[in-house]
């Protein structure tokens, strides 16, 4: 058997729950985290450091497009054991750089924050490459979909910990507190698994799996709500903070709620893989579409509450349908590329949306900022269409079955 990969067929239930184990630890230990700066940046730095709205932007922006570079330029090229040493060593860095949030400055987060991120590009597309090994297509689906639950988990009681933490601490202490997860994310590390390629890998950047129509689809349906939520991460806190006079707390117990929706969807999969995915991608969109007219009309703090709830659902659904589109079109040794090439591609709208949304909030303000998203997800939700129509007649001619 190559080093560095497994088949699950030929080892026995023991080993295959401590492969569960590990990926579910260091997906929960690297989210949690991850959400936690992500939501709680745009805080510290708009009341502490004073920033104002469009400079947030410039920082997040910054600070995506590091992961982008990662994921892309650095990840998706390395062979399997150069792959791993990287991944740890960017386990190693992120465990390191995280405390330095609780000592920032105005100047000094600057640098902290992209560095963060820039380990991101090789931890996240790695652990989602681990977690779909697994030979079997429902197995595979089926720890996919526990992947994601984990992922919906560390981001319900990251929100709601830190909610409980604020009460004691300030907002640069909860910093510390959640120190504990990196170095959690470092010890599991040197325990995922990495594939190992066949063959020759192609250099430079790979455009054939651009023209694959499973990744058009995965990346038309996580577009469709990547757009909404990178505003929503980044001034959905702000905007209930300003519009509604909440604390920093009920803020954060609201993000909770969010996820304990997208929680629910997603342990749906987990119960049952799907077959087809087209209906579902349909749903997400316009369920997407109804939260935000409910969050750019809400009157009061409930309307709010309800607007992040729904918004919930699709958030639970987007990503392991993609992820599950992605599994079905590459094989294991391509899935690496297609991966990271996902995941950098979701890191490049998130280095453009929180500067575009700065500047659209600027211009309309929060309430109207969230409409004017409803055409354009309508607008992908229409492309996602077509492409699905082409890849069914793609299989159909090649005799192979559709997602």
């Amino acid at each position: 058997m190559p080093e560095g990969s497994w088949e699950t067929t030929k080892v026995d239930g023991k080993s295959i729950v401590s492969i569960i184990i590990i990926i579910l630890s260091m997906t929960f230990a690297v989210r949690a985290s991850n959400n936690m700066y992500t939501t709680s940046i745009p805080l510290l730095a708009g009341y502490l450091f004073l920033f104002s709205n469009v400079t947030i932007g410039i920082l997040v922006s910054i600070a995506s497009f590091t992961t982008f570079v990662m994921s892309t330029f650095i990840n998706a090229r390395l062979q399997s054991r150069n792959r791993r040493k990287v991944f740890i060593i960017s386990s190693l860095i992120y465990a390191i750089i995280f405390p330095m949030f609780y000592i920032s400055t105005p100047s000094t987060i600057w640098i902290i924050l992209p560095v963060a991120s820039f380990t991101l590009g090789s931890v996240m597309p790695n652990i989602i490459t681990s977690a779909s090994l697994f030979r079997e297509r429902k197995q595979r689906e089926r720890i996919l979909s526990i992947y994601t639950l984990s992922l919906s988990l560390s981001l319900i009681l990251g929100p709601y910990l830190e909610s409980e933490i604020l009460y004691y601490v300030t907002l640069q202490q909860s910093f510390l507190v959640f120190s504990i997860l990196p170095l959690v994310a470092l010890v599991d590390s040197f325990f995922i698994k990495f594939p190992a390629e066949m063959g020759v890998m192609k250099k430079g950047f790979d455009f054939a799996v651009l023209k694959d129509r499973g990744f058009q689809t995965a990346l038309l349906n996580i577009l469709a709500y990547n757009i909404p939520f990178a505003f929503l991460t980044t001034y959905g806190g702000l905007y209930g903070i300003k519009d509604f006079n909440e604390s920093f707390s009920i803020v954060n117990l609201t993000f909770s709620m969010f996820f304990l929706t997208s929680f629910i969807s997603r342990f749906v999969f987990t119960i049952r893989v799907p077959e087809k995915l087209p209906r579902l991608m349909f749903s997400a969109v316009f369920l997407s579409a109804l939260g935000l007219l409910v969050l750019g009309t809400a009157g009061n703090y409930f309307m709010f509450v309800l607007a992040f709830l729904i918004l919930g659902v699709p958030h639970g659904l987007t990503y392991p349908l993609s992820v599950m589109s992605i599994t079905r079109s590459f094989p294991e040794d391509r899935r690496n590329m297609a991966n990271s090439y996902f995941f950098s591609i979701m890191m490049l709208i998130g280095t453009a949306m929180p500067f575009v949304s700065g500047e659209i909030i600027y211009m309309l303000g929060y309430r109207n900022a969230f409409l004017v998203l409803i055409p354009a997800i309508l607008a992908i939700l229409s492309v996602l269409y077509f492409v699905l129509k082409a890849k069914g007649r793609e299989d159909e001619k090649a005799g192979s079955i559709s997602l």
